[in-house]
């Protein structure tokens, strides 16, 4: 190998192991609310019934009740008598980026655990278990993946939806004219308004949508779930202390049978949300073998 190769190579080297060295320096999150006496979480304007803005313009959800909890943990862990917690409004294409760089320290919504964020993130255990599926109008000719043959579809940048959907589209020559958005409610939009003849979200989130919308008969989720995913709350890289604290935090939820309450709460029971609409979505044999055997396992 020449020395100028050599050379290039070793710099390469140096600066990747720079960056992962990097990424992990600064206090762990606990010594940051100590220092500060604030905690920062992420916020969602639409993820419903994870993480959204209701009728009052108040912050709630599922997972929203859990950054409360673990709000109250941190509280009572530092020792910090007036902890100020800090919403920061996040989206798709900001939630890691944030929480990587320790901007955010932690974010629970709708965010999917798979292999390729663990490497940027640390994941909590898992507090729910979700699949995509396709939202169109109810007379629609698309009833499942290979309906959408040529069709326009949108979905919400930087999601895991999105992978999926263009890893599909090339495997099975769909040819499905793809089309992404910013956010929930604008891949939402696309559809309502005829600018995309289907999208592909997770299905809770989209069963919220439909529930919310003022002529809900005339929208249907249709489609096989072809992977089960795994939402997670998200934190910095490494920081196996703040983890060990929201898993144990997650699981007491679900033993205690706090996270049962709240199912029950966001998805049985009308939510303040356009003067109250109700998802009626009985729990999943997964969500309820999740409760019963806690992890953060990768589906």
């Amino acid at each position: 190998m020449k020395k100028s190769s050599l050379s290039l190579l070793l710099s390469a080297v140096l600066l990747v192991f720079t960056a992962q060295v990097g990424a992990n320096t600064g206090p762990s999150t606990l010594d940051k609310v100590k220092q500060t006496g604030s905690f920062t979480v992420g916020t969602r304007a639409a993820s419903l019934p994870f993480n959204y803005l209701d009728d009052n313009n108040q912050q709630a959800g599922y997972a929203w009740e859990i950054i409360q909890r673990v709000a109250d943990k941190v509280k009572e862990q530092t020792g910090v008598a007036e902890l100020k917690l800090v919403p920061m409004e996040v989206t798709p294409q900001t939630r890691i980026p944030l929480v990587a760089n320790n901007t955010v320290d932690l974010e629970c919504s709708s965010t999917t655990h798979n292999q390729e964020r663990e490497a940027q993130v640390n994941f909590s255990t898992t507090f729910f278990v979700v699949g995509n599926k396709i939202f169109v109008p109810a007379d629609s000719s698309i009833k499942n993946w290979s309906d959408l043959n040529g069709k326009s579809v949108v979905v919400s940048a930087g999601t895991t939806a999105e992978r999926m959907l263009r890893n599909l589209n090339e495997s099975e020559k769909l040819n499905a004219r793809i089309v992404l958005s910013k956010d929930i409610d604008n891949t939402y939009m696309m559809v309502h308004t005829g600018r995309a003849e289907a999208a592909v979200m997770d299905d809770m989130v989209l069963y919220g949508l439909i529930a919310r919308s003022q002529e809900p008969e005339k929208w249907a989720a249709v489609g096989d779930v072809l992977q089960p995913e795994a939402y997670g709350c998200m934190m910095r890289k490494g920081d196996d202390e703040f983890k060990a604290l929201v898993d144990g935090v997650i699981t007491e939820m679900m033993t205690s049978g706090e996270m049962t309450a709240l199912y029950e709460k966001y998805f049985l029971q009308p939510i303040n949300v356009r003067g109250g609409f109700n998802i009626n979505a009985p729990m999943s044999e997964p969500i309820k073998e999740l409760i019963a055997n806690p992890n953060d396992n990768i589906l």
